[in-house]
């Protein structure tokens, strides 16, 4: 039986991951381990599962079909040894996409209470600063930033962060500190990932609102670069609240226009489509919905646009 499990789980990576090699990567097992194994399930299913070409390895009409239920299986499983335990106590190895930056800056420092609390739980956080692909990745929850576009996955909203402008004592020294929303427009904006905004950004005070164009003279790919950028002098930066909070309290960054407010930023949990939440995952979310409510504005429903 527990064979068996085994090879389910190695098969649910393969048609994830659409890679032997890959799927092998991730759970310690040679290419040529997993080609025999697939092939083995393949002869005892009666079928062929995968389509196998020398660049990818993509499901068959039958692998679609058994990939839905062999994930439905594992998943009343897990529930099922979890409530038969009839403890607290998560097992097994939970994985986890998040930015690099809040993974650094508020997941890691808040996480060891609930690894204490489940010592058979390992956690893998897949940390980059582009969204992950949830399915390709194997995540059981993401953690995002932003209006979630439209998708099978469900959500669930966490909280919201303030944003504000900020920039380091020297950048303003030699370009002045600005007074109004409209002075913004002589000066100068490094962006990363997370405060790109092509539409630009709307601050807002007293019911006024004043929108105005970042057009970032420096841009980056990683968040973590772009506050380094600011704290350099090299420009303003649109942040959220966590991102830079630390250089704030030590004054290498400084609010600016801090009358004005921006829109702050939704945090959502988001899980794989087609499957129910493993219990690992409701649990990690629960505790972060604490962990993460001094840096959140509002915690409630969402608001309605």
């Amino acid at each position: 039986m527990n064979d068996k499990l085994s090879v389910l789980r190695l098969f649910t990576r393969v048609a994830h991951t659409s890679s032997f090699t890959r799927a092998g990567r991730e759970l310690g097992i040679s290419q040529p381990s997993v080609s025999r194994q697939i092939s083995e399930l393949e002869a005892d299913v009666g079928t062929a599962l995968f389509s196998r070409s020398t660049r990818a390895v993509k499901l068959t009409d039958a692998g679609v079909d058994y990939l839905s239920r062999v994930e439905a299986i594992l998943a009343a499983l897990e529930e099922a040894d979890h409530a038969a335990r009839g403890t607290t106590e998560l097992r097994g190895r939970l994985r986890v996409a998040l930015s690099t930056s809040f993974g650094i800056r508020e997941v890691i420092p808040r996480i060891d209470r609930f690894m204490e609390l489940h010592p058979a739980l390992h956690i893998d956080l897949l940390m980059e600063d582009d969204r992950q692909d949830l399915i390709a990745e194997g995540a059981d929850v993401a953690i995002r930033f932003g209006v979630l576009p439209d998708s099978s996955a469900r959500s669930r909203l966490l909280g919201r962060s303030a944003r504000m402008l900020v920039a380091a004592p020297s950048y303003l020294a030699r370009a002045g500190r600005p007074v109004e929303p409209s002075d913004l427009s002589q000066h100068t904006f490094v962006l990363g990932p997370s405060s790109a905004a092509s539409l630009g950004w709307t601050l807002q005070k007293n019911g006024r609102d004043a929108v105005f164009r970042a057009d970032g003279r420096l841009t980056t790919s990683v968040n973590e670069a772009a506050t380094a950028a600011a704290v350099a002098g090299l420009g303003i930066l649109p942040i959220a609240l966590w991102g830079c909070r630390n250089e704030i309290a030590d004054g290498r960054l400084m609010p600016i226009l801090e009358d004005w407010q921006l829109e702050p930023v939704e945090i959502h949990a988001v899980f794989p489509p087609g499957r129910a939440s493993r219990p690992a995952a409701s649990a990690l979310i629960d505790y972060l919905t604490e962990e993460i409510r001094p840096i959140s504005v509002r915690i409630g429903p969402k608001r309605q646009r």
